[in-house]
């Protein structure tokens, strides 16, 4: 299983927690302001603020999905 953990995120207002997760879900800023209810200026300030606090987005992958383990390398010859 893959997940993204947002770590600084109790430095981000409610608001900005919301953009932040929006748009690293892949979300537009335009698609934001509409679920949102905002104006998509108000998204870039929103996001840009929360950019200057430093959150920081990571990937966290659970086992070994990329066969990255010994015993995974052994188990699939010639790659």
């Amino acid at each position: 299983m893959v997940r993204l953990e947002i770590r600084g995120v109790e430095r981000l207002s409610f608001r900005e927690r919301q953009v932040v997760v929006l748009k690293e879900m892949g979300e537009s800023a335009e698609a934001i302001a509409r679920r949102l209810d905002l104006a998509p200026t108000s998204v870039a300030t929103l996001y840009g603020r929360a950019k200057a606090k430093g959150y920081e987005v990571v990937i966290v992958v659970d086992g070994d999905p990329l066969r990255l383990s010994e015993s995974a390398a052994e188990t699939e010859p010639g790659e």
